[in-house]
């Protein structure tokens, strides 16, 4: 009998959790569902998660986490500020590309979060941000960090756009055209 690592079975809930609420929203979805989505009845769910709320915590609390754990890493293993726009750029659109449930998920859900989860969930996702404006800041000397916080908001707005825009060009072709968009509106020609 193949061995299970351990956490594979909560990670098979996290993502079938994720696809179902990104198609159906949170209040669409039943315990009973999310149970059927992973060849479960919905009680045997409790034994991973408190309820609906929890796991919902859970997938925003794992890709806020996961986002600025490997955001970090991207900056810091980079030689300069270039190459590490360009690290943090392509680590993004590789999410947003590969993950658009959770996207969704973030995008319209976050308010169903139990508070102290989702204080945790903004405090994460805004030590991502600003992992981001150090970088602009070496990139722009002399912008305010309001100005790049600003631009950084907009540009992951395009980057998370993917759940409506991804399937328009295949996978390569549109990660092309979200860096050059997110470069350039980043990194201005400086006659702009």
């Amino acid at each position: 009998m193949a061995e299970r690592r351990p956490g594979a079975r909560r990670e098979v809930i996290l993502r079938a959790a994720a696809e179902l609420f990104a198609v159906r929203g949170f209040h669409g979805v039943s315990i009973e569902d999310l149970g059927r989505a992973v060849g479960t009845s919905g009680p045997a769910l409790y034994r991973h998660f408190a309820g609906k709320e929890a796991l919902l915590a859970a997938i925003l609390l794992e890709v806020s986490e996961r986002l600025a754990t490997a955001g970090r890493s991207r900056a810091q293993a980079a030689e300069g500020p270039e190459q590490a726009l360009a690290a943090l750029l392509r680590g993004h659109i590789d999410f947003a590309l590969d993950e658009p449930a959770l996207i969704t998920v973030q995008d319209r859900e976050l308010e169903n979060v139990p508070e102290a989860e989702r204080r945790r969930i903004r405090r994460l996702q805004r030590g991502y941000v600003e992992q981001w404006v150090a970088v602009l800041a070496l990139l722009r000397p002399g912008t305010a960090e309001e100005i790049l916080r600003a631009a950084l908001h907009a540009v992951f707005g395009l980057l998370n756009s993917t759940p409506h825009s991804a399937g328009e060009l295949a996978r390569d072709e549109m990660a092309a055209l979200l860096f050059s968009m997110a470069h350039a509106a980043l990194l201005p020609s400086m006659g702009d």
